[in-house]
């Protein structure tokens, strides 16, 4: 049997499964550090805490959110009163008791007051902002998993919003073997097609007094296929494990980023044949397309036979084509 070979590593199918960095959100400087290399954490669980520069700052701004509280309410206050003027002035010009003046007048000040208003509005939304920004001191696991490594040299500098804190492992992940071959191979991969696997670590010979490790080689099928090609030339085919097949290994042995070799099976054909693609480079062998059967008004044409080397003849195929029928 031809097999396209390819070599890859173990990754996780769904993106949240695979190894996520776990960044600051404010600028600041790393406090506390709440967790240690390769320990395990559940979603939510602390992991560092980032303090401000200013120490002070965060009694500052509830202070001066405060004041603009302060500001809003005496801008209400004076706004009512303001339409209360409006009011009253544009009944004492419609009775022509006061002048126009003076009613133009208290209508500028209730546009003043409603800009004011709303200038200190904003004001508080942007030190609201500040203030839940800084609450966000507090760095957390996004997902379970086991924290893979720290960067520890943050606890002595400041860092920024995004600079990476941890890398963290998720649990339970989907494994999938992602496996890179060859531009002139893969135009004959298709989805579903059974592959066989190698796993870096696991002796791929059988051992009799072993039974753990009995099954060397492993079965997948082609999951899907990249449409283009990676930078250096070569085709992601992404495999699953075969259903029905024994599991893979567990991934305490088998773990995301372990090398893998595959060979996707083909097609069959002789050892003869195979040894002389082979020797002179020539890609591997197109599917053998299924035979539809005679065409109305004529025979059977001649099939050959590449698991045995030899030409098969139906009657009447020379006839086709004007000939005898008789096979030379």
């Amino acid at each position: 049997m031809q097999t396209a070979p390819g070599r890859g590593e173990v990754i996780a199918l769904n993106p949240e499964d695979r190894v996520q960095l776990v960044t600051a959100l404010v600028p600041g400087r790393v406090e506390r550090w709440y967790v240690s290399d390769g320990q395990q954490v559940k979603k939510g669980d602390p992991i560092a805490r980032i303090i401000d520069n200013d120490p002070n700052l965060l009694r500052s701004l509830a202070a001066e959110r405060d004041q603009v509280n302060a500001q809003i309410s005496a801008a209400e206050q004076a706004m009512t009163t303001a339409r209360l003027d409006v009011n009253r002035f544009s009944q004492l010009y419609a009775e022509g008791l006061a002048a126009r003046r003076d009613f133009e007048s208290a209508q500028i000040k209730v546009a003043e007051l409603n800009a004011k208003l709303a200038e200190t509005r904003a004001k508080l939304n942007k030190v609201d902002i500040a203030l839940s920004r800084q609450s966000a001191q507090l760095v957390t696991a996004p997902r379970d998993g086991r924290i893979q490594s720290l960067n520890t040299a943050a606890g002595g500098t400041l860092v920024s919003a995004g600079d990476m804190l941890a890398t963290l492992a998720p649990d339970n992940a989907r494994r999938v073997v992602e496996l890179m071959v060859d531009g002139r191979d893969v135009a004959l991969v298709r989805k579903g097609q059974p592959v066989r696997l190698h796993f870096e670590g696991w002796p791929a010979i059988q051992f009799s007094g072993w039974p753990s490790v009995a099954q060397g080689m492993f079965d997948g099928r082609v999951l899907a296929i990249d449409p283009s090609a990676q930078t250096n030339g070569l085709f992601r085919v992404l495999v699953e494990p075969m259903p029905g097949k024994p599991a893979w290994p567990d991934e305490n042995y088998i773990r995301l980023s372990s090398k893998v070799r595959g060979w996707i099976q083909m097609e069959t054909v002789t050892i003869g044949y195979e040894l002389w693609r082979q020797l002179n480079d020539f890609p591997l062998e197109f599917p053998t397309p299924v035979d539809p059967g005679p065409r109305k008004g004529t025979a059977n044409k001649a099939l050959y036979d590449k698991s045995s080397g030899k030409a098969v003849k139906s009657n009447g195929y020379d006839s086709e084509y004007g000939g005898s029928g008789d096979e030379k």
